[in-house]
């Protein structure tokens, strides 16, 4: 029997996360693992409702409450560091609060476990269910990390964590701005499941554009030495070609490239290793709620 736990961040979004876990209670109840949750709390200004959950299969449930917010690509890094650190595991699975992440695929997840049980299992998305205008800024953003990183990165944060790979993830910086990139980057060989992204429980998306971009510019940063490469091939190319033809119009496609290239090396400096070292610093209090 593996011991699996569930990471699930949150900021506020209590309504959806008590509904979260009673869908993933639901939907465990025929595996034969021991799965329990660790929330982390993102300094919340609203205040955990008092409400009493009825939960047959999750083992238990900690709250994770830290006293200052971080965001929520460090919130999930602080997660997995705490998990390494001071839990007793087999594997991680870190899930968005809000729904997205769809608790019905937790069998499909869980039991690709079996089959591949020293891989890591991403959850790669076929299918999304915003409008028009998202899904469109979504390809421009795989498009984005594609060309200027080279990566085709298909999954967030909804995946099966071995234990090496949660080590490998807490001590490579890149997990603190990307857990995605930094995942993309730790791990070639994955195994994966078909995974429809699900609507959110309550409330409007929190993934705006300008949110999108900064995902997109986030993984780059991941990869900034292919950026980097790409980028200037790119530029001796293009001015080679564009001799005798420069002019301001012509000088767009430059002036974009190198305030990607500066974009990003400034963005690098998110993944600052030593503030993720210092990050179980941040907790204020654990608290068990089942």
């Amino acid at each position: 029997m593996s011991k699996i736990k569930i990471l699930i961040p949150v900021y506020n979004d209590w309504q959806s996360v008590f509904k979260l876990l009673e869908n993933i209670d639901v939907q465990i109840s025929n595996l034969n693992h021991y799965i329990s949750i660790l929330i982390i709390n993102d300094a919340s200004t609203q205040k955990i409702p008092n409400i009493d959950l009825k939960l047959n299969n999750i083992g238990f449930v900690k709250v994770i409450n830290m006293k200052e917010n971080r965001g929520h690509a460090r919130c999930n890094a602080a997660g997995l560091k705490y998990i390494n650190e001071k839990e007793d595991f087999d594997y991680v699975i870190p899930m968005d609060a809000d729904g997205e992440d769809r608790p019905e695929e937790l069998n499909l997840l869980i039991k690709k476990i079996k089959d591949f049980p020293n891989k890591v299992i991403t959850a790669n998305r076929i299918k999304r269910s915003e409008g028009f205008i998202f899904q469109f800024c979504y390809l421009m953003h795989k498009y984005l990390t594609f060309v200027f990183a080279g990566q085709n990165i298909k999954f967030g944060n909804f995946s099966s964590l071995p234990k090496f790979a949660v080590n490998a993830l807490v001590n490579e910086s890149a997990t603190w701005s990307s857990f995605s990139g930094s995942l993309a980057k730790i791990s070639t060989n994955k195994a994966s499941i078909p995974s429809v992204r699900g609507t959110r429980y309550f409330g409007p998306s929190k993934m705006s554009f300008v949110n999108l971009l900064k995902h997109s510019l986030s993984i780059i940063a991941v990869f900034k030495t292919t950026l980097i490469i790409r980028s200037i091939l790119f530029l001796i190319t293009y001015l080679f070609l564009m001799i005798g033809k420069i002019s301001v119009v012509t000088l767009i496609p430059v002036i974009g490239v190198i305030a990607m290239m500066l974009s990003v090396i400034v963005l690098s400096r998110r993944e600052n290793m030593s503030e993720f070292k210092r990050s179980l610093e941040n907790i204020e209090s654990v608290d068990k709620i089942k």
